[in-house]
């Protein structure tokens, strides 16, 4: 389904502006946003790992809860995948022809909504059901990696708010629906060979 508006319309001003004010920043500035985006989904993975860690110490029901995170943002970035390949939007960088910091993506890679904002998203709400810690620092986190990838110019406004609307709510309804383990489960599946992934 190829979008039957211009996305331009929509937010392109803010988008040049931002893409604008990303020219007349510090190099240093730049540099570390452009690193963010490209390298900060590690963070989100990091903070995974941490809440499952901990929640061992809690017990086994905690700690499949903890395990259900990694589902919930494959389920939010498959979601995401797919609705990008029906709307077709095109990137910004490529429709309105400015420079960029980053370089352009593919022509047949889509903008809309977009996968990096989807899955930091998606992981800072799962992560919520662990730890509202981790869950605070990773929704600081997935605001930054959303205004990164307007900044280095490969997404609209519109297109990052979407992904994170989209990645949180799919994150919203798989952690709801696996942390419903049956009564009982966890206690069996500790004293299988998976014990060391559920307690301490």
């Amino acid at each position: 389904m190829i979008l039957a508006f211009s996305p331009a319309a929509l937010d392109g001003e803010s988008y040049t502006d931002v893409v604008g004010l990303a020219h007349r920043s510090p190099g240093w500035l730049d540099d570390a946003v452009t690193a963010w985006s490209a390298y900060g989904l590690a963070l989100f993975a990091v903070l995974m790992t941490i809440g499952w860690w901990r929640s061992r110490r809690a017990g086994a029901q905690p700690a499949m809860t903890a395990l259900a995170v990694p589902l919930a943002v494959l389920a939010a970035f498959g979601v995401d995948t797919g609705l990008k390949a029906l709307v077709r939007e095109s990137r910004p960088c490529r429709s309105l022809r400015v420079s960029t910091l980053e370089a352009c993506p593919a022509p047949d890679d889509w903008s809309f909504p977009s996968n990096h904002a989807a899955i930091a998203a998606a992981a800072a709400v799962a992560l919520c059901f662990v730890s509202r810690r981790l869950g605070a620092v990773a929704a600081l986190a997935a605001a930054a990696m959303a205004v990164s990838r307007v900044w280095i110019g490969v997404h609209y406004p519109h297109d990052v708010l979407a992904g994170a609307v989209l990645g949180g709510l799919v994150a919203f309804v798989s952690m709801t629906v696996l942390r419903r383990w049956p009564s009982g489960l966890a206690r069996r599946l500790s004293a299988t060979r998976l014990r060391p992934l559920l307690v301490s």
